[in-house]
């Protein structure tokens, strides 16, 4: 992922995730001066005052343990259905653009079904250039999955991958619904860090819709990330998100960091938009677009909004029309500002993006426009993106 550079702090990169280790050296602890021993400074406690303290603590963290069961029960049931993957590719590009330019040799996945068959949900960067025979995939049970994954597809401009396997006694993950996921829910997070299968880390989510991240000409152009700080390093890549109710809210992707590890920062591709595309390729081999046929303006600033009449700048201001496209047979115009699509307010340019290629091609979409100082309501049938890569 490209790195970000400055003045006054030092280069900061996306992390799609490489391997460093770290050993902490006992000698650098400061050395221990004479000290007042603790018998001394406090007084020892009897048997009988320690076992007051020992009952007094039970009681103070009574909540607290009844919140790590939570924890644990959701760490149980999402473990077996995650999967370690490690793929063989020559001239693999990593996510990685930084200090090192690490290369990742492994990732994670989970399980899923979908009919009758199970699936492993997974990222594009993962397997990128593999094939199916170069593919090893580690059950939690240590089984490796043969033969190897029967079908294998990618989406590159969302970072999705999905394989499809065959085995007995596999366990699946149940999908949860990421757009009910607000900022301060927990999470855990399990997968592969360093090669270090099966881990969970826990955190919150610490904001939403993270897009127009700078990922290194690695060809994600539809984002929408939940952004979390359950520690997710090198090797979380493709494995899940999950909430307090044991359901996969998000496929970990990125981190962004200064080191190469975790720092705090680490992004995942809600479960929803993940599902849209996984499903496209699983039921047509590839994912179709729509497409509504507009440029939009990336610099939509205040003083644009208050020459509009709008109080500060919401939803996507049009900059212009493609000739033919579904917004030009739905007569809109440059300079109308796109609120909202379905109901559901534009939050920006980029989300507008998301709005509609996730739609199904052949949908009548109605939007909220802002034209002439007024709200109109502009009904658009969206065409497929294909039909106008080549214009």
């Amino acid at each position: 992922m490209r790195t970000w550079s400055g003045t006054k702090v030092p280069p900061k990169s996306w992390v799609g995730l490489g391997v460093i280790f770290v050993l902490l050296s006992a000698g650098s602890a400061p050395a221990q001066t004479a000290a007042t021993p603790v018998s001394q400074s406090q007084g020892m406690p009897s048997e009988e005052a320690q076992a007051k303290l020992y009952q007094k603590l039970e009681t103070q963290t009574a909540f607290l343990r009844k919140q790590s069961e939570a924890i644990k029960t959701a760490a149980k049931l999402i473990g077996p259905a995650v999967v370690h993957i490690e793929a063989d590719v020559s001239n693999r590009r990593s996510l990685q653009h930084g200090q090192n330019g690490l290369v990742e040799e492994a990732g994670s996945g989970v399980i899923i079904k979908r009919g009758n068959k199970h699936y492993i949900l997974t990222n594009r960067h993962v397997i990128r250039g593999a094939s199916p025979e170069n593919i090893r995939i580690t059950l939690a049970d240590q089984r490796m999955v043969h033969p190897v994954p029967l079908r294998v597809w990618e989406d590159p401009e969302t970072d999705v991958a999905v394989m499809e396997i065959d085995a007995p006694n596999l366990v699946q993950a149940r999908v949860g619904d990421s757009d009910a996921v607000e900022i301060g829910d927990f999470v855990l997070a399990v997968g592969s860090p360093f090669g270090l299968s099966h881990s969970v880390t826990f955190g919150i989510i610490s904001a939403k819709n993270r897009r127009a991240l700078q990922l290194g000409g690695t060809g994600v152009r539809y984002q929408d990330f939940l952004q979390t700080d359950a520690a997710i390093n090198p090797g979380n890549s493709g494995g899940p998100l999950i909430n307090l109710r044991g359901e996969v809210v998000g496929i970990n992707t990125a981190i962004a960091s200064n080191s190469g590890g975790s720092e705090g920062i680490g992004f995942a591709i809600p479960i929803k938009m993940f599902m849209q595309a996984a499903g496209q390729l699983i039921d047509k081999g590839k994912v179709d677009r729509a497409f509504l046929g507009v440029t939009l303006e990336r610099r939509f600033d205040a003083a644009m909004a208050d020459k509009l009449g709008l109080p500060r700048p919401m939803g996507a201001l049009v900059k212009e029309i493609i000739l033919d496209s579904p917004a030009a047979k739905a007569q809109l115009l440059p300079g109308d500002v796109v609120l909202a699509v379905e109901n559901v307010p534009v939050l920006d340019d980029n989300h507008l993006v998301n709005l509609i290629s996730f739609r199904k091609v052949g949908d009548d979409v109605s939007l909220v426009v802002f034209r002439d100082r007024k709200e109109i309501t502009v009904t658009v049938h969206l065409a497929p993106r294909k039909d106008y890569d080549q214009q």
